[in-house]
């Protein structure tokens, strides 16, 4: 499914990424962490490089990733992207009030 969408739907990025979480949720049910990690990131960085750090879609992103680093036991990255990066992009740019923040 990625693959026919990363050759016919190359130009859309957003498809793409949607994709690649859908393949990240596979790999965390089948117990596949470490690879659902690295997609993790990846869609991360992406998105905050298509979108910018104050993008809902980027946070959401963000927060996914934290909570795979959480799991996976790297507890100080997580905490520095959610108090560096994350938390202070949402506050600024959904508000205090919303379920991101």
């Amino acid at each position: 499914h990625l693959a026919l969408r990363r050759r016919y739907w190359s130009h859309n990025e957003q498809c793409i990424l949607i994709a690649q979480s859908n393949v990240c949720s596979c790999l965390a049910h089948l117990g596949r962490d470490d690879e659902a990690l690295v997609l993790k990131r990846e869609i991360y960085f992406r998105r905050v490089a298509m979108h910018g750090v104050s993008d809902e879609r980027a946070i959401a992103a963000g927060c996914n990733l934290a909570n795979s680093l959480n799991y996976t036991g790297m507890w100080n990255e997580a905490a520095g992207l959610l108090r560096d990066k994350v938390l202070p992009a949402a506050r600024r740019s959904l508000g205090a009030d919303h379920s991101l923040t």
